[in-house]
């Protein structure tokens, strides 16, 4: 049997192999994925296992199936963790907005304007991109300053200001969008 099979898909090291097959590694993930961002950061994931196999000096049989597999589980660890994070939004956001609510409500009527008002705020956040919803959570939930944000997001402060500024408008004419369409 081993006959059949061509030079390149005897045992050899991964990580070695990795750049051949990184091109249509690439196009499985924007498949996946549908995000380019997210597919180079699972693409990096790939690569780090690649080289964890060589350290291993553990030779892979075939490299394509084995990368495909990594691949595939690299992206399932990647929804998982989006879904975890989902989640947690959700849960932060809807205990700070009931909680920011029942402190400034006077009546019935303000109470459940507030909490219309709330319930658009946290849908328009979870339709965000994952980065700018963090901005705005660390800025006006959290209460960090910029400086502290660009510790913490590895960026510089004005990265931060600009960025912080374009997820507002993005948040501001999503709510105008939800306030039209019913």
């Amino acid at each position: 049997m081993a006959q059949f099979l061509n030079a390149s898909e005897l045992a050899c090291d991964p990580a070695e192999e990795f750049a051949s097959h990184q091109g249509w590694l690439r196009t499985v993930l924007l498949s996946r994925l549908g995000n380019r961002e997210e597919a180079d950061e699972v693409l990096q994931e790939i690569a780090l296992a690649a080289a964890n196999q060589s350290a291993k000096r553990q030779p892979v049989d075939r490299v394509g199936p084995w990368l495909y597999r990594v691949a595939l589980r690299q992206v399932l660890l990647l929804k998982r963790k989006q879904g975890r994070r989902r989640r947690l939004l959700a849960g932060v956001v809807a205990k700070t907005e009931v909680t920011d609510q029942c402190q400034k409500t006077s009546s019935p009527l303000d109470w459940m304007l507030s909490e219309e008002r709330g319930q658009r705020v946290r849908e328009a956040l979870l339709r965000m991109d994952e980065r700018d919803r963090q901005l705005l959570l660390l800025k006006y939930v959290e209460g960090f300053s910029y400086e502290e944000i660009s510790l913490v997001l590895g960026v510089t402060v004005s990265s931060v200001q600009s960025r912080l500024h374009r997820a507002r408008k993005i948040l501001r004419d999503r709510l105008i969008i939800a306030q039209v369409v019913p």
